[in-house]
């Protein structure tokens, strides 16, 4: 394949930027809205269901989008993916009731899982390996910048005028993406016979949704016992278990197989999914404690949590140029995975009391961490698997990313509601509890509504609230934990200067 110039490059990497935009926005811009949505709709205890929906969505349909890509090109299936996310984003906006506003939001996932899964995958296809790290660097970059602006944004919108703009801004910028990719995207499809593996996409579907499932429902909707929970989660399971053996005897398998005969494939997998674990459980529940622990607007908090997305941008970033000029990239996995530990530890620390710069060090430690580990393993990844397999290893390493997102803000949603349901009788008088008949959870509504009670029962519902999330914040530093264990046994091999088909690895690592 012959290289694209420098200002090709650019011409593809502005399409790539909007649309990335978009789909990074709306994993962030909601943050600070949930407590007003849930608040109006139907209450804090649904309040992860809004971003699980997405992530569950994004996450599964990833794989079947690299996998789309490589039979029917890159630029239609990316324009499918902002239209369909265009579709989902006009229905969240116009939505009359929490039902309908989370199937929306799927549908919003959807289409987001394309956008970014084929973002990076594009790069692949337009620069070699050696030159590859800045420019996801700089995709890295504008990842973290709708990061960054999200909460604020959306604290904004919905102290300004209605949480439904949350949404509803997506339409004009993502016109803008879809203009854009339609007239500078021009990457060769390569003619090949192949079957698409809609067998394999629909065990995958069913198995991650009914896990999901059962996460987000145990303890809150359900007991854990119930045999709801238990049912889900054992089909969940068994379908999950079917979809890997179809996919190792499937001729065109929508997950390769053989790609987890790379260590550095598995390696950087597990780490996608455990650092977007604990990047989930920070930015979708500290706008929840900046809103009721310590009382600020929804566009205050915003302000307030940018020095975790702002850290996010540096180690991305920073991480990327290094890799560039290096060569050597294990390094960044290690050190990130001990500062995101180390800044989640702290977060699960702060109280009411803790002071401004405390927080601010803490959060921006987690991003810094965060960044490095996301931005070296999708790197390390797309060098070390065959170019044939570039694109369906790159939306794969995006599947285990977001599958992290999705269980973490489902596991750390059951997690608080679990604590809210012990801490609430204990904070607030036996009067209360006997007058809302033991029904304590019917307090919790959006943060307008906690501060408008009796400062008694405010008090109470406030120190519940804080407590839960501390023990949030500390699940997700154990189970970080596990990725620094990991980082150390990531092999690092030699950054390709090549693109295309010659530039295969060839049984590098495993890798045919």
């Amino acid at each position: 394949m012959a290289p694209f110039t420098h200002r090709q490059i650019l011409g593809i990497l502005a399409g790539l930027m909007a649309g990335l935009f978009l789909a990074a926005l709306d994993q962030t811009i909601v943050a600070t809205a949930l407590p007003t949505i849930v608040g109006e709709l139907s209450g804090l205890n649904y309040y992860s269901w809004v971003v699980t929906a997405y992530l569950l969505s994004s996450t599964v349909c990833t794989p079947l989008y690299g996998k789309v890509s490589d039979i029917y090109g890159r630029r239609v299936t990316y324009q499918a993916a902002i239209l369909i996310f265009l579709a989902g984003s006009l229905l969240a906006g116009i939505s009359p009731s929490m039902f309908t506003l989370v199937l929306s939001r799927g549908v919003q996932g959807l289409g987001a899982g394309g956008v970014m899964a084929l973002t990076f995958a594009v790069v692949g296809d337009i620069v070699s390996p050696r030159q590859r790290g800045r420019y996801i660097g700089y995709l890295g970059g504008v990842w973290a910048l709708a990061s960054l602006i999200g909460p604020l944004l959306g604290g904004f919108i919905v102290d300004q005028v209605t949480w439904r703009w949350v949404f509803l801004i997506n339409l004009p910028v993502g016109g803008l993406a879809f203009v854009v990719i339609s007239r500078t995207l021009r990457v060769p499809v390569v003619a090949r016979p192949t079957h698409l593996d809609i067998e394999g996409a629909l065990l995958l579907v069913s198995g991650v949704s009914l896990l999901l499932l059962a996460v987000v429902w145990g303890g809150s909707e359900y007991p854990w016992d119930s045999w709801v929970v238990i049912g889900s989660a054992a089909v969940g399971l068994m379908l999950t278990i079917g979809f890997v053996k179809w996919e190792a005897h499937v001729v065109e398998p929508l997950l390769p197989l053989r790609l987890f005969k790379s260590s550095i494939f598995s390696i950087c997998s597990a780490l996608g999914f455990l650092t977007g674990l604990a990047l989930f459980g920070a930015v979708v529940f500290l706008p929840l404690w900046f809103q009721v622990v310590t009382g600020v607007s929804a566009t205050s908090s915003g302000l307030l949590v940018l020095p975790l997305t702002a850290g996010t941008v540096i180690g991305s970033m920073g991480s990327g140029r290094l890799t560039s000029w290096t060569g050597r990239y294990k390094v960044f996995p290690r050190v990130g995975g001990v500062l995101a530990v180390t800044g989640m530890g702290l977060l699960g620390y702060m109280d009411s009391d803790t002071s401004g710069l405390a927080g601010a060090i803490y959060m921006g430690t987690l991003g810094l961490g965060v960044g490095m580990v996301l931005q070296v393993s999708l790197l390390a990844i797309q060098n070390a698997v065959h170019y044939r397999d570039l694109g369906v290893a790159t939306s794969s390493a995006q599947f285990f990313r977001s599958m992290g997102g999705s269980f973490g803000v489902a596991l750390f949603g059951a997690i608080m509601n679990a604590r809210l349901e012990v801490e609430l009788p204990r904070q607030l008088s036996s009067d209360v509890v006997s007058a809302l008949g033991g029904d304590v959870t019917s307090l919790l509504s959006s943060p307008e509504s906690i501060r408008a009670l009796p400062e008694g029962v405010a008090g109470g519902v406030e120190a519940s609230l804080a407590a839960a999330m501390q023990e949030v914040f500390l699940w997700a530093a154990l189970i970080s934990v596990l990725g620094v264990v990991l980082s150390w046994f990531l092999k690092e091999i030699p950054l390709r200067d090549t693109l295309g088909p010659e530039s295969t690895v060839g049984d590098v690592d495993g890798v045919a």
